[in-house]
């Protein structure tokens, strides 16, 4: 069985902050969670970011913070995975587990505001603003330091998080399922590297809901559930997601991303679109 839902993150279990720094091609590309709060600052690369109900695009200087077991995957464009390709993808990453405090977290005053991160738990947020650059700025200090020095700065880093406001921009819906054990997590797994390897082409309810071991009517309740939406409605959402950055990046005309992304009418692309963006594509393109 797949196993890959439930993603360790290499620490000790005594270690509260953690940092990684990810480089190659493209990021690691397998729908995960993790019981670690996360904190990610893009440096090269673009793509989809996937979590939970949200599809929205990802690329250089964009900062994102993860609540515990929040499922997401950084999905690289597909220009990424290409042979021989010369595109690179980095990130660094600041991990924090909680559950290496222990009985500290309830039992000592000055800790006790971390427990209003329990409320992230599942969510996965955006990070702007001047708490952003605040956040960034700090990343490196993280990466030197060692010992009460890198507690503390982890410990300024969530204290900025907790101030940010209107700087922390929620981006998947509440009252959500907080984290997907490990069955579900398999399965969801092997439908969504369906999905997004097959969403610029008709893709009918069958095909998906056998990748699931699913029947049609019983796929429709386990996406749903998961999601918050048909599998009609996310499929359209990562198409208008990709025909967003053909818009901006392309001098493509609007009928020849309306099918190559998968939609077959344009005036239903249109529609859609409009009614994702709240402008047309036209609209969009003149903002690029």
């Amino acid at each position: 069985m797949e196993k890959v839902i439930s993603f360790q993150v290499p620490k000790s279990q005594r270690e509260f902050v953690r940092y990684q720094e990810d480089r190659g091609t493209h990021f690691y590309d397998k729908l995960h969670q993790h019981p670690q709060l996360q904190l990610t600052v893009i440096l090269e690369g673009k793509g989809q970011l996937l979590s939970r109900d949200y599809v929205g695009r990802f690329q250089a200087g964009d900062l994102f913070f993860l609540g515990e077991n929040a499922p997401h995957v950084f999905r690289s464009d597909p220009e990424f995975f290409e042979e021989g390709t010369l595109l690179k993808s980095a990130g660094n990453t600041i991990f924090f587990d909680f559950q290496a405090l222990g009985k500290a977290l309830g039992e000592i005053d000055e800790l006790d505001s971390l427990r209003k991160f329990e409320e992230t738990q599942g969510l996965c947020f955006q990070v702007q603003g001047k708490t952003a650059k605040r956040i960034k700025g700090l990343f490196l200090q993280v990466e030197d330091s060692k010992g009460l020095h890198r507690f503390q700065l982890a410990v300024q880093l969530l204290s900025w998080l907790e101030g940010a406001r209107e700087d922390l921009i929620r981006l998947n819906e509440t009252g959500l399922i907080r984290g997907l054990s490990e069955k579900d997590g398999s399965r969801m797994n092997r439908v969504m590297q369906f999905i997004l390897e097959n969403r610029f082409r008709s893709i009918t309810l069958e095909e998906v809901a056998g990748q699931a071991h699913l029947s049609k009517e019983a796929f429709c309740r386990f996406f749903k559930l998961r999601t918050r939406k048909t599998f009609t409605q996310y499929l359209q959402q990562l198409r208008i997601s990709e025909a967003q950055k053909l818009l901006q990046e392309t001098d493509l005309g609007v009928s020849e991303i309306a099918y190559r992304v998968g939609f077959e009418n344009l005036s239903y692309f249109n529609r859609s679109f409009k009614s994702h963006t709240g402008m047309t594509p036209r609209e969009f393109k003149n903002l690029a």
